[in-house]
């Protein structure tokens, strides 16, 4: 996959494509209706398939002070479309000039000069353009006059119980603690990635030795213990690893910082500095203040059996969820 920063300035082999446009948030399953419905148009056309996405968020832009809400930061996020084989990922600066510019004149500077689209597709709720008033059918309307295609996807419903895929729904599960219904909407267990980070080294202390890692900028999930696989993703001891990990402010400690701390069944590399990737697989328990470090040793000890008996079972696999290219 190529990685486009520019859009200005693109080389004729960027042009052309049947693009996807919108944040994707979490790549989730109605995403990958977008994506996939992209990918037959340009396998009919005999075109290279993109995808054009915004950075930061505009909700990012237009609320700096929010709370992080963000299922994909940009580097999980080309990961994931990277691992659906598109050809082109377009990524868009935006700012107060982007947030200001008409639809009209958005279509006409950057869809048409800038990347000659083939095609376009979008999401049924997709909104664009100053005061969100750019949709699917001013993109037809110009694509008449310009000569480009545009398709608009329907609402994707779940099976379960009918509601549409948002990356909002998803959000909601993981603040109150639901991994595995993210995941089913997702279509991938949701993961943090961040590099390992030297902590107190107390967990070296008490038997149960953990990794490290802030959240930076993704949305931070219900605090609590959770069953977690790990993927290391680099050195000689790289894969995947289950384990056990703490969401939170470590009460017992009175820490003040929010941190995840992850324990590795069967591990005893050193892992400070390394790139990891934490998967949630199911929630065990909310935070707590314990009365000392042998109440504390004893939980984590129930903890991790407890996660290791959850991650065999055959609905929690790691392969469950699997992202497979589109084409």
């Amino acid at each position: 996959m190529r990685l486009i920063r520019d859009i200005a300035e693109l080389p004729d082999d960027c042009r052309g494509a049947v693009i996807a446009i919108g944040n994707f948030d979490g790549v989730h399953l109605g995403h990958r209706a977008v994506l996939g419905q992209s990918a037959a148009i340009a396998d009919a056309e005999g075109r290279k398939l993109g995808a054009l996405v915004f950075e930061p968020h505009p909700r990012e832009f237009f609320q700096p002070d929010a709370p992080r809400f963000r299922l994909t930061p940009l580097r999980a996020k080309v990961r994931l479309l990277e691992a659906l084989d598109i050809d082109l990922l377009y990524v868009e600066r935006f700012d107060a000039a982007l947030a200001a510019q008409p639809a009209e004149d958005y279509i006409r500077t950057v869809l048409v000069e800038g990347l000659r689209v083939a095609h376009v597709v979008v999401g049924y709720d997709f909104r664009f353009g100053r005061g969100r008033t750019g949709d699917a059918a001013l993109l037809r309307r110009f694509g008449k006059k310009h000569g480009f295609g545009v398709s608009e996807v329907a609402a994707v419903n779940t099976t379960a119980d009918g509601e549409p895929y948002s990356s909002t729904l998803i959000r909601t599960h993981l603040r109150e603690g639901r991994p595995g219904r993210a995941a089913e909407l997702l279509g991938h267990w949701w993961s943090v990635e961040s590099h390992v980070i030297t902590g107190d080294q107390r967990g070296r202390t008490i038997g149960f030795p953990t990794a490290n890692l802030r959240l930076d900028d993704c949305l931070e999930p219900r605090h609590g213990v959770y069953a977690v696989r790990a993927q290391i993703l680099e050195g000689e001891d790289a894969g995947l690893y289950d384990g056990v990990a703490n969401l939170g402010l470590r009460p017992t400690f009175d820490k003040q910082e929010v941190m995840l701390e992850v324990n590795l069944f069967d591990y005893k590399g050193d892992l400070y500095g390394r790139l990891m990737r934490v998967s949630f697989v199911d929630f065990l328990r909310p935070e707590q203040k314990f009365d000392g470090l042998d109440s504390l040793k004893a939980q984590i000890a129930r903890d991790s059996e407890d996660a290791r008996r959850i991650l065999r079972e055959p609905d929690r696999a790691a392969d469950r969820f699997t992202i497979t290219p589109l084409r």
